[in-house]
């Protein structure tokens, strides 16, 4: 039996540590002195140690580890675990790699330009009315790509004849996170409704239209709002009141290329 300082030295695991494992209940010591309430352990649990820390080694957390150290887990649960435990590890690989990819495109464009991003170019214009077919919904901009999904899902076959993709949105009061999302196509001819919840409606004309083109990136945060604000300051104008914002896709979302999207913010005059 070694007291838990010898123990301590001999494993090379501090005294807190060990303090903290027995707290867990992951490594109790196999004797305390009830006078002096001195921990003592045996030298087997130094090998009960060293599975603890190989298990923390290969990325278990404490409490996965008490699981891994039963006496009655089976050899199938144990290979689960690993298994688990190896695609978590291949996933943050992955993510990692995509990561040192993109820090890399970030060096290139400082070599090449000076600077880390293009200035982005504001445009002013009029939209002409157009028809659209669409639905509404609420919810986040992460949930764009699934919202089309489903307007996809619901115009069938006849998608072909409908371009481009659009979004309009306007900000709501129940919830800061989310939008009023309306997802739409471009209705270049007519065509059958099939569903309940697809509308056909004329999109009015907007004389005044502030526009930025972006390319989208889904790792990369997107400005072109903060830079359609600055413009707007910078040029004494305001946002139309309550009038959606719009995005247009230049693009389809399969293409493998680039998609481009087109931010539309409708604005009048201050004065």
């Amino acid at each position: 039996m070694f007291k838990i300082s010898d123990f301590s030295r001999l494993s090379r695991v501090s005294l807190k540590t060990l303090r903290y494992y027995d707290q867990l209940g992951i490594l109790k010591p196999a004797h305390i002195d009830k006078e002096t309430s001195y921990r003592y352990y045996s030298a087997d649990q130094l090998l009960t140690l060293n599975r603890i820390l190989l298990y923390k080694d290969l990325g278990f957390t404490l409490q996965q580890i008490q699981q891994l150290l039963r006496e009655d887990i089976s050899t199938e649960l144990i290979q689960e675990m690993l298994r688990t435990k190896e695609s978590e590890i291949e996933q943050m690989l992955e993510e990692e790699q995509a990561r040192l990819g993109r820090i890399q495109d970030r060096l290139l464009l400082l070599e090449r330009e000076g600077r880390v991003e293009k200035e982005q170019e504001v445009v002013m214009k009029s939209v002409e009315a157009q028809k659209i077919i669409s639905f509404y919904s609420h919810g986040k901009v992460e949930e764009i790509p699934k919202l089309f999904h489903t307007l996809e899902q619901l115009v069938g076959k006849q998608k072909k004849q409908l371009l481009p993709r659009m979004v309009m949105w306007k900000e709501t009061e129940r919830n800061e996170a989310e939008f009023e999302l309306e997802v739409a196509y471009s209705l270049k001819q007519e065509i059958a409704v099939t569903s309940d919840i697809l509308n056909v409606r004329m999109l009015p004309e907007e004389p005044m239209m502030a526009t930025l083109l972006q390319c989208v990136d889904p790792f990369v945060p997107s400005t072109a709002c903060m830079d359609l604000a600055k413009w707007l300051v910078d040029n004494h104008y305001r946002i139309k009141k309550d009038q959606p914002g719009r995005e247009v896709y230049v693009q389809s979302l399969e293409d493998n290329g680039d998609t481009y999207v087109e931010v539309q913010i409708p604005i009048e005059s201050k004065s």
